[in-house]
């Protein structure tokens, strides 16, 4: 009887220290991550990523895209319009689901 309990404290203290040292090591690598210096190309790579999302905020829209690029948007949103119907192509569709009507059927 005192076996068994002392072996059901010990399964639960075994699974409550899995728990806590899980959650310490995962916050752990996490702050690790972030105070280690970057690799240098790894920098740069996450520096040019942050000027681009500037200068796309600011421009609303793709960086250093000339008129051509505009003509060539419009031309493949008209033929998409064409080969799918109508309706905003630039947005997610919103789909509208049913509930399905069931019957009952006399035995």
């Amino acid at each position: 009887m005192i076996l068994r309990q002392i072996l059901r404290l010990s399964s639960l203290f075994h699974s409550t220290v899995s728990i806590h040292v899980r959650r310490n090591i995962g916050l752990s690598a996490v702050v690790f991550n972030k105070t280690r210096e970057l690799d240098p190309v790894q920098k740069l790579f996450l520096d040019k990523i942050r000027e681009y999302n500037t200068k796309s905020k600011q421009a609303g829209g793709p960086v250093d895209a000339g008129p051509e690029f505009q003509k060539d948007m419009n031309e493949s949103l008209a033929r998409l319009q064409r080969a799918y119907g109508e309706g905003d192509l630039t947005k997610f569709p919103e789909f509208k689901f049913e509930e399905p009507k069931f019957e009952e059927t006399p035995k």
